[in-house]
């Protein structure tokens, strides 16, 4: 950015404007307190139902009321130690269920001890039992109830922050597009904030609202409550000037950090004097967690082999009634360091004609076949319902207990794709780091049949610098809710 907007930005309106208008600060209070006293009110509640019912079941053991309280106290605070009670971005089901299993098992167990060394009861584990069970399911249920209810009023409009984008670059249009995708964030972008805008006076539909010395008349005109930065051609000085300006004006900030593609979860902030050192720990494929999950793949595998056995022996006789032979359908992909593997599926369809094996027509952005999407339908009756229920990936099982896939990761892509995408989608090559999966994070994030390829990858390459058992869980666990819901696959 020129020397003018430095000058400007140090020295202008943004630097010396009067003292910042209190209704903002006000209003972002107002914010928080309404979300953090209505999930205190609703954790509280819920673990006073859950205690109450606790002692009045019959078959419950008496036990002190003072430490009922006790267990209840740490059950707040320990969720509040987990930031429970902030208003948070990302509302995740999982997530929440997670942090107060964490919390409520905790609290039972300091409870457990203390008790045992204050009055030396022989049956308290016995007696906190029940509290646990109760308050754990009540406490859930609460949470999920409240994040429930604030997504469908983020998805109204009800709810929600009105967002200004510093910078109308590449990034800032793709956090504009994301978010309005996503309005269960509650980030609603208004317009950007940018001097030399890469793509003119509009961007993505929103209009960029000025300059780095516009913010506080931006703010007050267009009621800002969210400041996200991302990239732009502005000296970093203008950058911090803005950030300090939105905490005196105290209005909520985020940050698109640099080298965002290979940002992961995983890191340690090393302090040097005032410069933070971060230290990444993406994870290594091919370290020793790693290899603890392909050996889990593999149990898994067998036990679902196992198990589905009669399930599988009738679809594939229902391949055999309506199609013939062969059962399952061969296709070759490229899996973990561009090896290739035979990737097994029930049939699903009648054969290709003649035209439709020698001229395919691929669609570039989705790596979906044209000719099906184009309306010629070749699926079985049998077919539509092993598709839609996602049955006909169940022979992947066998690759999985082979070695060649893994439960979790990158769906696999066919040899001829793989060679074309690879020099054509940004960070597609990465993505082959790891196993393939039968279902992965970019499927269960709604990435699934003509979507983009490029998008595919980008949650792909998340999985991998993110990657932990528990995200594992997660995705199993969004993968059956998906399947329950039998939505419609492509």
């Amino acid at each position: 950015m020129s020397t003018v907007e430095t000058q400007q930005a140090g020295s202008g309106p943004l630097e010396l404007a009067a003292a910042p208008p209190q209704r903002w600060s006000q209003r972002r209070a107002r914010r928080f307190a309404s979300w953090g006293w209505i999930s205190l009110v609703t954790d509280g509640a819920a673990l006073a139902v859950a205690l109450v019912l606790a002692h009045v079941v019959p078959g419950s053991t008496a036990r002190p009321i003072g430490w009922t309280f006790v267990f209840a106290a740490l059950v707040i605070g320990l969720l509040a130690t987990r930031r429970m009670y902030r208003p948070p971005l990302d509302l995740q089901m999982l997530d929440a269920t997670r942090s107060v299993l964490v919390a409520v098992t905790v609290a039972a167990a300091i409870t457990i001890a203390l008790r045992d060394i204050v009055a030396d009861t022989p049956s308290v584990a016995r007696e906190t039992m029940r509290p646990w069970l109760f308050a754990t399911a009540f406490v859930i249920a609460g949470r999920l109830w409240l994040i429930t209810s604030e997504r469908r009023a983020r998805r109204r409009g009800d709810a929600g922050q009105r967002a200004l984008i510093v910078g109308a670059g590449n990034v800032g249009r793709l956090v504009a597009k994301r978010l309005a995708k996503h309005p269960e964030i509650g980030l609603k972008p208004v317009g950007f904030l940018d001097k030399e805008p890469l793509y003119g006076g509009d961007v993505t539909g929103l209009p960029v609202l000025g300059a780095s010395w516009d913010l506080e008349r931006i703010v007050r005109e267009k009621r800002i409550e969210h400041v996200i930065v991302t990239f732009s051609r502005a000296p970093e000085e203008v950058l911090l000037r803005v950030l300090k300006r939105c905490e005196r004006l105290g209005i909520a900030t985020s940050l698109v950090p640099r080298l965002y593609e290979k940002s992961t979860e995983h890191f340690t902030v090393v302090p040097l004097g005032g410069v933070p050192l971060i230290a990444r720990h993406s994870p290594n494929p091919k370290s020793w967690p790693f290899a603890v999950k392909h050996a889990l793949d593999r149990a898994g595998a067998a036990l679902a082999l196992l198990l589905l056995a009669p399930v599988m022996g009738a679809l594939a006789l229902g391949v055999w009634v309506s199609l013939g032979r062969p059962i399952f359908y061969r296709a070759e992909r490229v899996g973990r360091d561009g090896r290739r593997f035979d990737m097994l599926k029930f049939r699903t369809m009648l054969p290709m004609t003649e035209v439709e094996r020698t001229n395919p027509v691929i669609d570039p952005e989705t790596g979906t076949n044209g000719i099906t999407r184009q309306g010629v339908d070749r699926r079985t009756r049998l077919g539509v319902f092993m598709r839609r229920t996602s049955l006909d990936e169940l022979p992947q099982l066998v690759n999985v207990l082979k070695g060649e896939m893994s439960l979790i990761g990158p769906r696999p892509e066919r040899t001829e794709y793989v060679q074309v995408y690879e020099k054509e989608v940004p960070g597609y090559r990465e993505r082959h780091r790891v196993k393939s999966g039968i279902t992965g994070w970019a499927q269960v994030s709604g990435l699934r049949g003509a979507t983009s390829l490029a998008d595919r990858a980008e949650w792909d390459n998340y999985y991998i610098e993110n990657w932990s058992p528990w995200l594992d869980v997660k995705i199993i666990l969004l993968t059956l809710a998906a399947v329950a819901r039998t939505g419609e696959r492509e």
